[in-house]
């Protein structure tokens, strides 16, 4: 009897992306939520978010990662009045040990054995070529190391016999908290998700629908007061 595909969980995929306020004060986090194959978005907005002076990225304390988290986890309950059985966790930037305990700390505390982080890099500091003058086809996927990944979430797309692109594709980087799914499974879903975008009729983006969303809405948190209530719909930001 083979092991159960992760993926066949219901899952909760949440996506935290950072900004700041217009005032350029605060750095604050948005969140775009997608609940399962639906793609419906419910926004969560967090807690403040600090410049780490080792990497110079956002990052959160774990207490706000845990808030965070479970805000979240709240949103998606009201939404489909169930939790899920797993936990998907996108983020724009490396995670922290004080990150991965907070977020630990409220999937134990809602019960969810499976949670699952990755870091989504925009760029990935490798390349693939394939012979002749066509670009990798959407889908190549390099892995680089036991947590390093490189995918062709744009490419050549062989249906097309063509790459429906004006410049040449770079892979985005997926960078796992913890390896212990088969690359090929967690690129495969990453890949999907950058598919699930309602508002228009391409067949590829560069992020997933995760990151693609929490970095549309934070363009528009960005104006908006801390303590001023914000739409959770996604609906209201698109």
């Amino acid at each position: 009897m083979g092991l159960r595909n992760p993926a066949d969980l219901t899952t909760c995929y949440v996506g935290i992306a950072f900004y700041r306020s217009d005032d350029g004060n605060a750095l604050n986090t948005s969140v775009a939520q997608v609940f399962n194959e639906r793609g419906d978005g419910v926004i969560v907005r967090g807690g403040p978010a600090r410049i780490s002076r080792t990497d110079r990225q956002p990052h959160l304390a774990r207490a706000d990662a845990h808030a965070l988290l479970v805000q979240a986890l709240d949103a998606y309950r009201r939404e489909h009045h169930t939790a899920p059985a797993r936990i998907v966790l996108h983020k724009t930037s490396a995670f922290t040990g004080e990150e991965t305990g907070g977020f630990q700390d409220a999937a134990d505390e809602r019960f969810i054995d499976a949670l699952e982080m990755s870091w989504i890099t925009s760029s990935e500091g490798a390349a693939v070529f394939r012979p002749g003058d066509a670009p990798p086809l959407r889908g190549t996927l390099a892995v680089l190391d036991e947590r390093e990944l490189a995918l062709y979430a744009t490419g050549s797309i062989e249906f097309y016999r063509t790459y429906p692109g004006m410049y040449t594709p770079r892979p985005i980087g997926i960078r796992a908290v913890t390896p212990t799914r088969d690359p090929r499974e967690l690129a495969a879903e990453i890949l999907a998700l950058t598919k699930m975008n309602w508002n228009q009729t391409r067949l590829d983006g560069r992020l997933p629908v995760t990151l693609r969303t929490a970095n549309q809405v934070k363009s528009v948190l960005r104006f908006c007061p801390p303590d001023q209530a914000v739409a959770t719909r996604y609906a209201h930001y698109m």
